[in-house]
């Protein structure tokens, strides 16, 4: 009797051993079906009246840009929550919150395979594609089409999920997601047309991920992490 439950407590130790060992996943897949071509209007033909109207708008803001702004563009190149971390406060650091880190890697994964069917469907070149003698090529150049901007969709998506977890600093971490996009304008690899289709994509996304059960499991595992962890 003794020794069988000695055997049993072996394998529970090894099953929680194992469990606390293996990476975190997130239980998505959360979206199924989702189209962003039944959502998006296309964007206008190269050297169409609008699209010469966007990249000429674009191209103000892009000569007005400040240092700041450059730098802070080519500090966000790759975006992760952690860009939020001004908006949420000094505690929000990777690492610290696995479950919250999970959760929103399987977003941008499903997010990125949405933002990229409906690049690769239009083709829209960015500013420093179609007018070279324009627009300086970044010195880590985006090898995607333009439209929509993946930033956008990212910064809104993350910025309204965020604000589901950190709802006390909901228009702080909005503010950040707007930002987040519109940097690219500054920086000359997106014009606004491509922000703004990002955010009406990234505000769809963030609806229908919070209608998914899955996700909404996730989503309560993380609000319990930060809850249990965070140090405001």
């Amino acid at each position: 009797m003794k020794s069988t439950r000695t055997i049993a407590l072996f394998f529970a130790g090894a099953l929680w051993l194992l469990s606390t060992a293996a990476p975190l996943r997130a239980a998505g897949p959360y979206l199924h079906g989702f189209d962003p071509l039944a959502l998006l209007p296309p964007p206008p033909p190269l050297g169409a009246a609008e699209d010469v109207a966007d990249r000429e708008s674009t191209l103000r803001i892009y000569t007005a840009r400040t240092p700041e702004e450059v730098a802070l563009g080519k500090d966000e190149h790759t975006v992760t929550i952690f860009a939020f971390t001004s908006a949420i406060g000094p505690f929000f650091q990777p690492g610290k919150f696995p479950k919250t880190e999970a959760l929103f890697a399987e977003v941008e994964a499903e997010t990125k395979k949405i933002v990229n069917h409906a690049k690769n469907t239009w083709k829209r070149p960015r500013p420093f594609v179609a007018d070279p003698t324009r627009f300086a090529e970044p010195g880590d150049p985006e090898k995607s089409p333009g439209y929509p901007s993946g930033h956008s969709t990212r910064g809104t998506a993350f910025a309204l999920i965020l604000a589901e977890i950190f709802p006390e600093r909901r228009e702080a971490i909005l503010a950040n997601g707007r930002d987040i996009g519109w940097v690219r304008v500054e920086i000359g690899v997106h014009t606004p047309l491509d922000i703004y289709a990002g955010r009406v994509l990234g505000q769809a996304l963030a609806r229908e991920f919070l209608r998914s059960p899955a996700f909404q499991a996730d989503l309560a595992a993380a609000r319990a992490e930060v809850a249990a962890t965070a140090k405001p």
